[in-house]
């Protein structure tokens, strides 16, 4: 283990960067997608899947931990890297999407969001210092400030308050972070589709000083186009020395074109939700094992990946566990997905390295579009 934290550029190709992020746990290489582990689990794999598969760092989320089981019990139980059997970086989210997604059970003031739990009714109140100590507690290589995070339509009036009380909310983060050899603090960018805001939240947050920065408040509603327009304002305004964060992207696409953007590191719990639903993402495109014309097919998903739920099992079987309800075929879709997106975050990687990102990224897109005979 390193005690130090800290992130080195090797390499650019246009916008795109290939880099490491170095903690206490190990090192990220990035361009890196981090498979979401909400409650201590990456639904549906085992971790070791999630270790095979190439996966450097994955998420916890500190609202939910906070509820369940608990920060100071996960603390006595030796830390969630150790409750949950898991070596390598963790990244915790601070609540802040919570704070919109369960809008309906909360309040906000200017000292934090106050939270009926979805579990037990119970109030909880979620202010930065909190949301930092829980963390703490929790041993997270990576912390995210608490910010305040809108879904889209929404006003200029909207966002420019979250925006300014995010950037408040981000000193008493900061703060309340302190210094912990080899762990990171997070300061994350919000503003709407404003490049105005945006630029002012990426200039203030720069202020205060983070070991990393985040673009927040994205693939809330806005779409694809006006994302990217986003991430494109913003960018340029983040300190090159450090690395940068799209929170909660997305699709193999997005990943694609962000990376051209000058993002370095990704979530989503897109790959182990389609999977639940019988989507597989695959070299190949998009793939929904639900469709009957599957039913009959013995071909894998992907008979040279490495990785088993892709080469080993026929899509006719993938077909009928779904179709059966079987716990196994989500288990095995979603092992596929995650395997997928660690395979492409590789090949980004690698492109960039031998200077031909974008010849790689019209390659990969073509062939999604291409498909197979039968796909």
């Amino acid at each position: 283990m390193t005690s130090r934290f800290g992130f080195t550029l090797h390499a650019t190709d246009g916008e795109a960067r290939l880099g490491t992020v170095r903690t206490r746990h190990g090192d990220i290489r990035t361009p890196a997608f981090m498979p979401v582990g909400t409650v201590g689990t990456v639904k549906g794999l085992y971790l070791d899947q999630v270790e095979e598969a190439g996966a450097d760092i994955i998420l916890g989320n500190t609202y939910h931990l906070m509820l369940r089981p608990g920060a100071e019990q996960v603390a006595a139980l030796g830390g969630l890297h150790e409750f949950i059997g898991w070596k390598r970086p963790i990244l915790t989210d601070s609540g802040g999407f919570q704070i919109m997604s369960l809008s309906k059970i909360r309040k906000i003031s200017e000292q934090g969001a106050v939270f009926q739990s979805h579990i037990d009714g119970k109030r909880h109140e979620l202010s930065p210092e909190r949301a930092m100590e829980i963390q703490r507690l929790l041993g997270s290589d990576i912390q995210m400030q608490l910010d305040q995070c809108i879904a889209f339509p929404h006003t200029e009036k909207q966002a420019e308050k979250a925006m300014e009380l995010s950037l408040r909310w981000a000193e008493r983060s900061r703060a309340a972070f302190g210094r912990q050899e080899g762990r990171g603090c997070f300061g994350i960018v919000q503003g709407g589709i404003n490049p105005v805001l945006r630029r002012a939240s990426a200039e203030g947050l720069t202020a205060i000083g983070f070991e990393g920065y985040a673009i927040g408040g994205l693939a809330v509603g806005e779409g694809q186009k006006l994302m990217l327009a986003t991430i494109g304002h913003t960018a340029p305004h983040l300190p090159a020395d450090r690395p940068r964060y799209l929170m909660g992207v997305g699709t193999p696409e997005d990943i694609l074109e962000a990376v051209a953007l000058g993002i370095d590191m990704f979530d989503c719990v897109l790959p182990t939700r389609s999977g639940r639903h019988g989507q597989a993402f695959t070299r190949f495109g998009k793939v929904n094992l639900r469709n009957a014309r599957h039913a009959a097919d013995r071909r894998p998903l992907d008979a040279e990946s490495p990785c088993p739920a892709l080469s080993r099992y026929s899509r006719a079987y993938l077909h009928h566990l779904m179709r059966s309800g079987e716990l196994l075929g989500m288990m095995l879709l979603s092992w596929a997905n995650i395997a997928y997106y660690q395979s492409l975050m590789a090949g980004i990687r690698a492109a960039i390295a031998e200077g031909r990102f974008e010849d790689f990224r019209a390659e990969t897109k073509e062939q999604w579009k291409r498909g197979e005979a039968v796909a």
